[in-house]
């Protein structure tokens, strides 16, 4: 039978976008329905206005260190609302973009949601649409707690309209998101207690750069409490009472929960279609983004996988390459470098020690020191640079920064990394001095051996992780 479009992708993500946007150059007719805003999580309330947000903060730092180098900056006071202003008119302008974008294309764009009815049949704001190939790319929404009084507590997602700044912060949660906020608001100029149940905040990064986060966060003023949760929140007397598990009572103007997020599947009519999910709600796929359903296939972080932008716009090209050009773009995705917008960031890619070490015995090299500006600025932060090699072949397999400009640096290493490069490789490389940078080719010494747990010490102590942290670091076990 004809259908209305030989493609209709659910989702105005950068994802979605890009797929539609592939699949229309190469003759397809397409639609894509979009039904909050087009740009999706990243450009609205992700990473765009967070980095602009990061940014906002650094200023403020850089006031304060330029004493150091002989300026005489008085005291600044930042306004939120200017903040806030500028933020709108850039995400504003790259809506804008991206709906251009599909016009230019040629795409069909409905604003409203998109509905399954049947595999091959959508509801589109009341209308329905049949297609040949549907892609399923709605991303993900912040999970919301359900402790007594989580009504008085915000998600991400509302952080980037509030009115004012807070004075006091209470952040529960130890991912990206949360370390992100708490280096924002610090930043500028409010007091913030961040709560979170691992010993360590950052779970599942390489267990140096948690230690030297929570470091670094603990030294700008942020008041961390490892291995606790929120139980309740109570609102009274112009603030807000925040109960933890530990004991402790906290008093905070604002209470912000970073928990993590969920696929955005619910209402979807998955179901109807006979598109399979997991305990999640996330798009169960396989191979090149198909789902159960031959012609029905799920992008970014609707399936809850790599959970990045770059990768939902490398699965989106290279699915609608495949579907409708001469073939797909090869993604390298086996080792994927990512960044937490941290205070000092983080950039890392490719293995852990720990999972390096559960491959095999792992060469390790590791530094960290003071960067040049703050030997001037007397600031308390540390540079940690580290390098993961297989011992028997030294292949780089991961490399890991806490530091400023690291996402910077570490985008470089990544293609490295992913060539295959070897610990030679980087010692006959000169580097650029003065630079931070340049520690990564001057690593000669190796620190230690990472070796995989014995079996007696995985009962012992739990997972190989968990023992890498515990042996290594000084610490309790890691999650």
């Amino acid at each position: 039978m004809p259908y209305d479009f030989d493609l209709f992708v659910i989702g105005g993500g950068s994802g979605g976008v890009r797929c539609a946007r592939i699949a229309a150059g190469h003759g397809a007719r397409v639609a894509v329905a979009e039904e909050r805003f087009w740009g999706g999580t990243c450009v609205n309330v992700g990473c765009v206005p967070k980095k602009l947000m990061v940014m906002a903060a650094e200023y403020g730092m850089a006031a304060q260190d330029s004493h150091g180098f002989g300026w005489d900056a008085v005291p600044v006071q930042h306004h939120w609302a200017a903040l806030i202003a500028a933020k709108d008119r850039e995400v504003g302008r790259l809506n804008g973009i991206y709906r251009r974008l599909l016009d230019g294309s040629g795409c069909t764009v409905f604003e409203t949601r998109a509905t399954f009815l049947d595999a091959h049949t959508l509801d589109v704001g009341g209308q329905r649409v049949t297609a040949d190939r549907i892609v399923i790319a709605t991303g993900g929404r912040p999970v919301r707690p359900d402790f007594p009084g989580a009504g008085h507590a915000i998600v991400s997602d509302d952080a980037f309209a509030l009115p004012d700044l807070p004075r006091h912060i209470v952040l529960l949660g130890g991912g990206y998101i949360a370390v992100e906020f708490a280096g924002i608001f610090a930043g500028l100029g409010a007091k913030v207690d961040l709560v979170y149940r691992q010993p360590l905040p950052l779970r599942g990064f390489d267990q140096d750069l948690r230690t030297a986060l929570a470091e670094s966060m603990a030294a700008s003023g942020i008041r961390l409490h490892p291995c606790a949760s929120i139980v309740s929140v109570v609102e009274g007397c112009g603030s807000k009472l925040v109960a933890l598990s530990n004991g402790r009572v906290l008093h905070a103007d604002l209470v912000f929960t970073a928990i993590g997020r969920r696929p955005h599947t619910a209402g979807l009519g998955l179901a109807q279609a006979g598109v399979a999910t997991d305990g999640s709600g996330a798009v169960c796929v396989h191979g090149q983004a198909e789902t159960s359903v031959p012609n029905i296939f799920a992008i970014g972080d609707v399936t809850d996988r790599l959970n990045l932008t770059p990768v939902a716009i490398a699965e989106g090209h290279s699915l609608a390459e495949r579907l409708f050009g001469a073939g797909p773009r090869d993604w390298a995705l086996d080792a994927v470098a990512t960044a937490v917008f941290s205070s000092p960031p983080i950039a890392t890619v490719g293995l852990t020690e720990a999972e390096a070490a559960a491959r095999g015995p792992a060469d390790i090299y590791l530094t960290r020191f003071t960067p040049m500006r703050h030997i001037l600025s007397c600031r308390a932060r540390k540079t940690l640079m580290k390098l993961v090699v297989c011992q028997q072949t030294q292949r780089v397999l991961g490399a890991h920064m806490l530091g400023e400009d690291a996402p910077e640096i570490v985008q470089g290493l990544s293609i490295a990394i992913n060539c295959g490069a070897t610990k030679p490789d980087f010692d006959r490389t000169v580097g650029i001095h003065p630079t931070a940078a340049e520690e990564f080719v001057t690593l000669r010494t190796r620190t230690r051996v990472a070796l995989a747990p014995t079996v007696e010490e995985i009962d012992a102590e739990g997972t190989p992780a968990d023992l890498m942290g515990a042996a290594e670091m000084g610490v309790g076990a890691a999650e």
